[in-house]
């Protein structure tokens, strides 16, 4: 059906997003975006308004992290767009495709000290891959249609639109431009391809470090295939969860991020040959696993790789990761065995912690306990959103997943607050399916009014507090490398009462064996609740012992 004409550019913008096949837009009401909203309110994609623009950032990240397409955001001038800078930045680092659209002052305002008036282009600027104004009413088609090809092509991230109020009041005449599928890159040369399948086959102890970009559905697909045929020890980031799945979960030797003492470390150290997939310095920087560059690299990624001195790729496979994937495995003759006694123990390690969770009992509750029966509990359709702080380090170590993108970290930012907000956007890209979000106290109350939008929403998400009374994650390291703490205590909510007053159906645990009935009555609640659980840190200077804070920033 053709669109009628649209009355001024506003109306064109949302025509332009309703071209894009937009479902949501994520956002906080402002002066400088009414127009938007008045065309909003007849046709368009639904707008979820949010409690803080920081949310709104966040979940616009999850649904494009989810879905592969560009979460959608708008924010009004001045400090409306100002609180979406942390979200907006997060999407880009985490590598999640996201488009913010920000109201602006009119265009003879610019000059001038002005109510609200920022340089938003040149704000965004850093933190985005393109930020542009539409400065002509019938540029927004074009702004639009390249906004959301530049935030999805690789390395996704976000991308900024600033809109002067007087251009969204403007009569405008162009039209929207149809979606454009974007071009699929091709293999990668076959002569790479047969030196990387070489540097395999003859390598000793070849080893697969899987990366952000191993997640995505057709990557992940073709990594099961490759693992399947070849059966190489598997490591991932964080950002890679769910990639290996349950049936070949014996390659599997655990992620590795930040923490410089996990087993798949160890194995890494005495692999002489890595093959990663998808993978990007910033999810874990390549001097922490490959100190002594030893081991020759071989990089198999959309894009070349960002060069460090502690990666430096012998052969570069860009281009289409499962093309090149299921190229590398046809070349694949393998001489190694298939069981190494390193592999062999770092497995057992990783696998003694898991179990020793269900022998642990009382209150507070250890991390093991819970991880132990939040993964007995849940269906492996269950999407886990965690938080950052030392409850990401455990649930990254110890919650295997086994579908891609059923467990979401920021490993680029490692940003805080981001659960909650995460598990709308992800509730809302997969509708009528259960998420449990897990933060801390501290991370919790950083976005905690996003709980009034799930529960307005009637989402299907349970939001778990893992209760210490401070930043236990900074108090550790404070701990390790001052002797004291300080500035990393704060007081004791009552997280039930508050998760009432939101209308969220709110529990408390109080002792290891009602993790599970507790999880499985908040589960059945119709719509969003929340759970309080005291958590027992007193391991956490073990789990990071060997972790480098001026690397925590």
């Amino acid at each position: 059906m053709e669109l009628s004409a649209a009355r001024n550019g506003a109306e064109l913008l949302v025509q332009s997003l309703e071209a894009q096949g937009v479902e949501y837009i994520f956002g906080v009401p402002g002066g400088a975006v009414l127009p938007i909203l008045d065309v909003l309110a007849d046709h368009g994609p639904t707008f979820i308004v949010c409690r803080h623009e920081t949310g709104a950032a966040f979940m616009a990240q999850a649904w494009g992290r989810v879905t592969g397409k560009p979460g959608v955001v708008l924010t009004t001038s001045g400090p409306g767009l100002i609180n979406a800078v942390c979200g907006v930045s997060t999407a880009t680092e985490d590598r999640d495709p996201l488009v913010i659209i920000t109201g602006q002052v009119p265009r003879g305002m610019r000059f001038k000290q002005s109510h609200m008036n920022v340089d938003t282009v040149n704000l965004f600027a850093p933190i985005t891959k393109w930020s542009v104004e539409a400065e002509e009413p019938d540029s927004i088609p074009e702004i639009v249609a390249n906004a959301f090809r530049i935030a999805a092509r690789p390395r996704p991230g976000a991308v900024h639109i600033s809109m002067p109020v007087d251009v969204s009041k403007s009569a405008v005449t162009a039209k929207p431009i149809p979606a454009v599928e974007s071009p699929s890159p091709g293999a990668a040369a076959a002569e790479a391809l047969e030196r990387a399948a070489a540097l395999l086959s003859t390598a000793t102890f070849p080893v697969i470090l899987l990366g952000v970009g191993a997640s995505r559905s057709s990557a992940a697909a073709a990594v099961r295939r490759l693992i399947r045929k070849h059966p190489l020890p598997v490591i991932g980031t964080f950002e890679a969860a769910g990639v290996v799945p349950r049936e070949l979960v014996d390659r599997f030797v655990g992620r590795v991020g930040y923490v410089r003492n996990q087993p798949g470390d160890l194995v890494l150290q005495k692999a002489d040959v890595i093959l990663t997939i998808g993978y990007d310095t910033v999810e874990y920087d390549p001097t922490a696993w490959n100190v002594s560059g030893r081991a020759q690299i071989i990089h198999l990624d959309e894009i070349p790789c960002t060069v460090d001195r502690a990666y430096r790729p012998s052969v570069e496979l860009p281009g289409n990761i499962a093309r090149n994937l299921d190229g590398l495995s046809e070349r694949l003759r393998l001489s190694a065995a298939g069981e190494w006694a390193e592999v062999a123990a770092a497995r057992k390690v990783l696998l003694d912690e898991q179990a020793k969770g269900a022998t642990l009992s009382g209150t507070p509750i250890h991390p093991l306990r819970f991880i132990h029966d939040l993964r007995q509990t849940i269906g492996d359709d269950v999407t886990v959103t965690c938080d950052t702080g030392a409850h990401e380090i455990w649930m990254a170590r110890y919650f295997f997943s086994y579908e891609p993108r059923r467990v979401l970290f920021s490993m680029g930012h490692q940003t805080m607050g981001v659960a909650l907000p995460w598990a709308i956007g992800t509730a809302l890209a997969r509708p009528g399916q259960k998420v449990v979000s897990v933060s801390g106290d501290g991370s919790f109350l950083m976005t905690c009014m996003e709980l009034e939008t799930a529960v307005r929403l009637k989402l299907p998400i349970v939001h778990v507090i893992w209760k210490d009374g401070g930043y236990n994650l900074i108090q550790t390291l404070q701990r390790r490398d001052y002797g004291r703490i300080f500035g990393a205590t704060f007081g004791d909510p009552d997280f039930v009462t508050l998760g009432e007053a939101f209308g969220a159906a709110s529990f408390r645990i109080g002792a290891a064996d009602q993790i599970a009935p507790m999880l499985k009555k908040a589960l059945a609640c119709e719509g969003p609740a929340l759970i309080e659980m005291p958590i027992d840190y007193r391991d956490n200077a073990q789990l990071v012992q060997t972790m480098d804070a001026s690397a925590m920033h």
